[in-house]
C-alpha cells in the first residue's frame, strides 16, 4: 500500500491500511490515521493530524508554514477531518501564533476541489464544498455545509455562515450571514440559498421562519440592532433562525447587503 518511492520521515505516524502513491513526501509530525489514501506528488507536513478515511490527490501541498510576514517559525498545527477529501494542487497552510490561533483545521467531509486555496488559522467547518480555484485568506471562519463557487476569494478575517452559498467568482469583502446566497465582485446579497436548505432536509416550517427573519433583516429598512431585536421570538421557537441570528450578532467586519447598499 505504500509505493517504495514514497519518502517518510521515521517520526510520522501511519494508521491502518494506508495507502502513499510514488514520490509522495510525508514530513516528521505528521499523524495519518486509518484507511487515507495519498497519491503520487503529495507534500505532507507537520505538526499536523490527518483523519481517518481522508484522500488526498496528487500535487496537493497540506500542512506547509504560512507565507504570512509575521510567521516567525513557531509551532503551529493543522488538523484535516474524518472522509475529507482534497483534489489536485491544494495547498493548506498551517496556523500562526502572532495574530493567529495557531491551527488551522478543515472539518468532516468536506470537499476541496483542484486548486483550492485554505490560508493560516481559518476554521472551516464539516460538509463545505469549495469548488475550483475557491480561495480563503487567514483567518477565515466558514460554517458546516458553506459552498463555494469557482474562483471565489475570501479576504482576512471574514465569517462564512453555515448553509451558505458563495457563487461562482464572486469577492467577499463583508461577512456572509448563514443560509445567505451571495454573488458579485464585491459580493451582494442575492437572496437565500433556498436550494441547499431542501437538500439538507430543512423542514418548510423552519424554511419559512428562516424566510421570515431573512425579511426582517433584509427587507425592512432596520438597523441589525432592531432587526435581532424582532427576531427574538422566531429565535425561541426555531434554533435554525438562532443560528442565523448569531452569525449576524458575531460578525465584526458587517454583513453583506444588497447591490450597492453597504454594509451594517
Amino acid at each position: 500500500m505504500i509505493d517504495g518511492r514514497a519518502i517518510i520521515d521515521p517520526s510520522a505516524q501511519l494508521g491502518e491500511n494506508v495507502s502513499i502513491g510514488p514520490w509522495s513526501i510525508i514530513g516528521p509530525g505528521v499523524e495519518i490515521g486509518d484507511h487515507v489514501e495519498i497519491a503520487s506528488h503529495v507534500v505532507l507536513k507537520g505538526p499536523s493530524i490527518i483523519g481517518p478515511g481522508v484522500r488526498i490527490y496528487q500535487f496537493a501541498t497540506v500542512g506547509e508554514d504560512t507565507p504570512a510576514l509575521a510567521y516567525d517559525g513557531e509551532a503551529s498545527t493543522l488538523e484535516i477531518g474524518e472522509g475529507t477529501v482534497i483534489r489536485e494542487g491544494v495547498t493548506i497552510h498551517r496556523g500562526m501564533v502572532r495574530g493567529g490561533v495557531g491551527k488551522t483545521v478543515v472539518g468532516k467531509h468536506c470537499l476541496l476541489m483542484a486548486y483550492v486555496h485554505v490560508g493560516h488559522d481559518c476554521i472551516v467547518g464539516d460538509h463545505v464544498i469549495m469548488a475550483n480555484n475557491a480561495s480563503i485568506a487567514g483567518h477565515v471562519t466558514v460554517g458546516d455545509y458553506a459552498n463555494f463557487g469557482g474562483y471565489c476569494g475570501i479576504p482576512q478575517f471574514r465569517a462564512v455562515g453555515a448553509y451558505s452559498h458563495i457563487a461562482a467568482m464572486s469577492l467577499v469583502v463583508k461577512d456572509v450571514p448563514a443560509y445567505m446566497t451571495v454573488t458579485g465582485n464585491p459580493a451582494y446579497a442575492a437572496g437565500l440559498n433556498l436550494e441547499g436548505m431542501k437538500r439538507r432536509d430543512f423542514s418548510e416550517g423552519s424554511i419559512g421562519a428562516i424566510k421570515q427573519a431573512y425579511k426582517t433583516v433584509y427587507r425592512q429598512g432596520l438597523t441589525v440592532a432592531d432587526a435581532l431585536a424582532e427576531l427574538a421570538p422566531l429565535r425561541a421557537e426555531y434554533p435554525e433562525v438562532d443560528v442565523y441570528a448569531q452569525s449576524i450578532e458575531k460578525s465584526e467586519w458587517g454583513i453583506i447587503r444588497g447591490r450597492g447598499s453597504g454594509s451594517d
